[in-house]
């Protein structure tokens, strides 16, 4: 019986070990930004709140895509989001705020059916060819770039940067844990 107890806290430490280590990985990928231009951005939605307006967390990362398209690090911005039970699509709420901070709509790319990150991906794939993309810039939160950016390379799409807005919540921490199942169960 001791030997179990001893193989069982092994197995615990070892997976706690590599916990930790994913989660300083991906913190550490997600908050850097290698200064990279791009041939586009591809903003992942967030919550759309009842009344409408964008929450802050989804607010944040459309500032980032906005700053990236301002000094001209890309030339086209996909925001891709799904509809949420709030009842509006997140991509046309985006495209919205991108509008009224002075992108032309003709910059503007909307993926409505972007439900979840691997749609999102796969949706972006399908436009390469008529957006003619080598590159991308994936925003989002610092814990969601570096499987968003897996994804993407899954699907054969090698030359993928990130960048992610200075927004840090409390949520974060049940974000962490969310992203480090999804990264290998995706």
């Amino acid at each position: 019986m001791k030997n179990w107890k001893q193989i069982l806290k092994l197995l615990l430490t070892i997976f706690l070990l590599w916990f930790i280590g994913h989660t300083i990985y991906i913190t550490i990928d997600g908050l850097h930004d290698n200064e990279k231009n791009a041939d586009i951005a591809v903003i992942l939605g967030n919550k759309v709140n009842e009344d409408g307006t964008l929450s802050e967390r989804l607010e944040k990362r459309l500032e980032c895509g906005l700053n990236l398209y301002r000094k001209h690090r890309v030339k086209k911005i996909i925001v891709s989001g799904g509809l949420g039970k709030e009842g509006f699509y997140e991509g046309d709420k985006m495209r919205d705020f991108l509008i009224a901070n002075k992108v032309p709509d003709t910059a503007i790319i909307v993926d409505n059916l972007g439900n979840n990150t691997r749609a999102t991906v796969i949706n972006t794939i399908k436009l390469k060819d008529s957006l003619d993309f080598k590159s991308i810039i994936v925003v989002s939160q610092y814990y969601h770039v570096t499987r968003t950016k897996m994804l993407f390379r899954k699907q054969g799409f090698k030359n993928v940067a990130s960048v992610s807005p200075n927004y840090f919540e409390i949520k974060d921490l049940y974000s962490i844990l969310r992203e480090f199942v999804g990264y290998y169960t995706q």
